[in-house]
């Protein structure tokens, strides 16, 4: 396969890496999972695409797409070709305001979607907590939704068309159809016309159709992720008496790249939210009233309705960043709901506050309710956003982790619901932690688990088989938003009854016979318990540092507290300064997440005597900056740039100091003795043959021009200046 690979590399559209420091940095997502990838390729058009797809049906291995590598379950990891589109597929193609729609590719990310639409006044609704670095391609492959799902619907209700190429390498766009047009695709005579006849072959059978309802969570749950959404097709004119016509874009979104690779993508925007707006934050001692308020609120018209628990607040007490942002919080709150009201003017909002007031001192549950007003809004939601990172910041083994975090029921099933996982948390002696989307009944709950002891990789599995049966008890969805993945998928035949199961498993072999798009997710899945990032009982490596790293538990603790949530990877645009080298040359090499994963790949693998003496480590570290934005920015407080200057001081002890280096720090000196020979040091630093050496010793690139000396000291310059100033006032006096 090397010799496949490197005669592949000589004709692929892209760049295509098969060294350890990439398929290592690739291995792992924001998930528990790691799988060491064969290859790493960043094609830089469709062609390039066509010829992965090619290229992995003629030499069976698998592509596995990805974006920004934020997936919570595991889908963009796996032991084939990684697919990152991040980097070149990032341009908004065209824009119709008056259908008020955008296409664009699928490596755009969500926030500069909007920053670009806003003039129009419009925006693209679903808005997940990793909005500022996760991008539209990803949102579609695991139908994200976000705070604002009860207002904006999902992912799936704004994809119109999707420009895919199939696994045979054909081109395809999937768009709504009329019944009629609709029934021409089944007389294709390719692998497009046969994905059309297997559905209509499977689906049209009315034992099928009352399966389905049977077996797949309640209609008013919205929020739904698991498995296929084949019951979203059976609501159109092909298949009863509707007035809809049919989009197997519904079928496409939330299939987490398993069935096509898409490379275009039109979706279908709303206005800008109404500009007023208001938000209550009310305060609850336990959290049973919390959730009693839910179904109370969600009376009026809110946009927003999240919630957050003790556990994240605490977390929020220990940053630098998110400390601030809890000047709303009153006493030491079980938990708190975020109640967010917009309206086109000051009077209607003002009504509505005061009606939801009503509501809430009714029912009595709340304690303290401040009314939050313009940025003291985003303030709150940024505090609920930082959930997710936040959980990373625990010190030690033990973690907040996602497996069970992702389920959603019906908005009356919720409070019963949570009751019976609280029971069955404490039966397990758990304390979860409890936040997000209570208005849309779903709440990202987490047990806190060491998964590199036996016993906590099989409460792993027991917690999440249990919560999967009460959540098909109470017909909710095991996947809200998160998707699969890797740690979900293995509960699909229980989720929706193995009948409809087999019947996904027909619709994945219809759509990719060869198994070679993202294979192991949805069906035929992988085990959820295996795979894991961390080897199961390993002996910790005893790592010695000059540095004081007790705060983490060790060096090599502090680089496992990346939970690989990329906010090290979040726009030029967006607050803050991390992460400056990514901005630069947007390489998730560059990331502080990768900074972070290669140092655990080298402190837990290396034999050496001395683990830090080492070439990949030196690559990754090389762009760091040490600005120190990570230590601050960073929801889990990774501090990269004190692991860099332990890695530096270990490194050099082993190498000693490059001559790039001495140069570098001998600089000064060098330029004062250059000093006194300012023409004949120019002369050296500007001939093309001599500052070509130069540059090249001193590892500065040959584009860049080097610094010229200026033939008159500092010194000697405010020497003249202040002659020239007495001999022009003298002059005056005269």
């Amino acid at each position: 396969m090397k010799k496949r690979f490197q005669n592949f590399q000589k004709i692929f559209n892209g760049e295509f890496f098969t060294d350890s420091l990439h398929t290592s940095l690739y291995a792992t997502d924001a998930s528990v999972y790691r799988m060491v990838p064969m290859a790493v390729a960043y094609p830089t058009n469709e062609r390039g695409i066509k010829q992965l797809i090619v290229f992995a049906e003629e030499n069976e291995v698998s592509l596995i797409p990805r974006t920004a590598g934020t997936s919570l379950a595991g889908q963009c990891v796996g032991e084939g070709i990684v697919v990152d589109v991040s980097k070149h597929f990032t341009q908004i193609i065209s824009l119709d305001t008056e259908k008020r729609t955008v296409t664009l590719q699928p490596g755009v990310i969500r926030d500069e979607l909007n920053r670009y639409l806003k003039p129009f006044g419009l925006f693209f609704g679903p808005n997940t907590s990793t909005s500022n670095r996760c991008m539209i391609g990803g949102m579609v492959g695991n139908n994200s939704s976000g705070t604002t799902s009860i207002q904006y619907g999902v992912t799936r209700d704004k994809v119109l068309k999707l420009k895919t190429i199939l696994s045979n390498g054909e081109e395809v766009v999937f768009e709504p159809l009329s019944k009629e047009t609709f029934f021409k695709k089944l007389e294709l005579n390719s692998l497009e016309g046969k994905i059309y006849k297997t559905l209509y072959n499977e689906l049209i059978s009315e034992e099928t159709q009352q399966e389905i309802w049977k077996e797949f969570p309640k209609p008013e749950i919205h929020r739904r992720n698991t498995g296929y959404a084949i019951d979203s097709l059976l609501n159109t004119s092909v298949f009863g008496e509707f007035n809809k016509e049919i989009n197997l874009c519904k079928l496409l979104c939330g299939s987490e790249g398993t069935l096509a690779f898409t490379t275009e993508i039109t979706l279908q925007l709303d206005p800008l939210p109404p500009q007023f707006t208001a938000m209550v934050a009310t305060h609850y001692e336990t959290l049973e009233t919390c959730l009693n308020d839910v179904v109370v609120a969600m009376q009026h018209k809110l946009h927003t309705c999240e919630m957050m628990d003790n556990v994240i607040l605490d977390c929020t007490k220990k940053n630098k960043t998110y400390e601030p942002y809890r000047f709303f919080v009153e006493g030491s709150p079980k938990a708190i709901l975020l109640l967010e009201l917009k309206s086109i003017s000051e009077d209607d909002l003002q009504s509505q506050i005061e009606a939801l007031m009503d509501s809430l001192k009714i029912s009595g549950y709340s304690y303290h309710s401040p009314v939050l007003r313009g940025e003291e809004i985003e303030m709150a939601l940024e505090l609920r956003k930082a959930g997710l990172g936040l959980l990373g910041n625990m010190v030690g083994d033990r973690k907040a982790v996602a497996c069970i975090e992702d389920t959603a029921v019906a908005l009356e099933d919720l409070p019963s619901y949570i009751g019976e996982f609280s029971a069955l948390m404490k039966k397990y002696d758990q304390q979860a932690v409890y936040y997000a989307h209570a208005g849309a009944g779903e709440l990202h709950l987490r047990p806190i688990l060491n998964l590199k002891e036996k016993e906590g990789v099989a409460y792993f599995r027991k917690i999440t088989t249990d919560v999967a049966l009460l959540c098909k008890k109470y017909k909710g969805s095991f996947s809200g938003e998160h998707g699969d993945g890797i740690v979900r998928a293995e509960f699909i035949p229980l989720m929706i009854g193995e009948k409809n199961y087999a019947l996904l498993k027909r619709i994945k072999t219809a759509f990719d016979p060869k198994n070679i798009f993202n294979p192991g997710k949805i069906v035929d899945a992988f085990k959820m318990d295996e795979s894991l990032r961390y080897e199961i009982d390993r002996k910790e490596p005893n790592i010695e540092t000059l540095m004081d790293f007790s705060d983490s538990e060790g060096i090599l603790r502090l680089a496992e507290k990346c939970n690989g949530s990329g906010d090290c990877r979040k726009t030029d645009e967006a607050a803050g300064a991390m992460c400056p080298s990514y901005h630069a040359t947007k390489n998730e090499k560059d990331t502080t997440r990768a900074r972070a994963n290669a140092l655990r790949e080298v402190l837990t693998n290396s034999e050496a005597a001395n683990k830090f003496n080492s070439g990949e480590l030196k690559e990754v570290f090389d762009l760091c900056i040490s600005c120190k934005a990570c230590a601050s920015e960073c929801p889990s407080n990774v501090d990269i740039s004190t692991a860099k200057a332990e890695f530096l001081y270990q490194y050099n002890k082993a190498n000693g100091i490059s001559l790039s280096n001495k140069l570098f720090g001998k600089n000064t000196k060098l330029n004062k003795a250059a000093s006194k020979f300012p023409k004949l040091s120019n002369w050296f630093f500007t001939n093309g043959f001599t500052s070509r050496i130069i540059k090249k010793v001193g590892r500065v690139h040959q584009n860049r021009s080097l610094p010229i000396i200026s033939t008159k000291s500092f010194s000697k310059i405010v020497q003249n200046y202040k002659n020239q100033t007495i001999t022009s006032y003298l002059s005056k006096e005269k």
